[in-house]
């Protein structure tokens, strides 16, 4: 079953440069999950359709906020670390949301 992950940055265009990193490296190392980027305004739409939620380094405030609702949708949810994410790191990003959806805890 494909793992689904999603990006959030402010507006959605840097988180979807990352996702778009990511999808490549998914591709190069025949790993099955599918990586999306949205604006965080679109979070609560999408909650019920992810496994994973992963919010840009400048968004950490926000892990609180949605902390509650990812945790009610059965949602995993971190921060993406700001190297991987500066660097548009796309093989580091599918380690960081394979670390999580393996790992029991948020």
């Amino acid at each position: 079953m494909t793992e689904k992950v999603l990006l959030v940055c402010g507006a959605g265009a840097s988180s979807g440069f990352m996702a778009a990193a990511a999808r490549k490296a998914t591709k190069k190392l025949n790993i099955d999950i599918e990586f999306k980027a949205k604006s965080e305004s679109e979070i609560g739409e999408h909650l019920n359709s992810i496994d994973l939620l992963l919010i840009a380094p400048h968004l950490k405030y926000m892990i609180d906020d949605v902390k509650g609702a990812c945790e009610e949708a059965g949602v995993k949810y971190g921060i993406i670390p700001q190297r991987v994410y500066g660097s548009l790191d796309g093989q580091g990003l599918v380690k960081v949301a394979e670390e999580h959806l393996q790992g029991g805890d948020q």
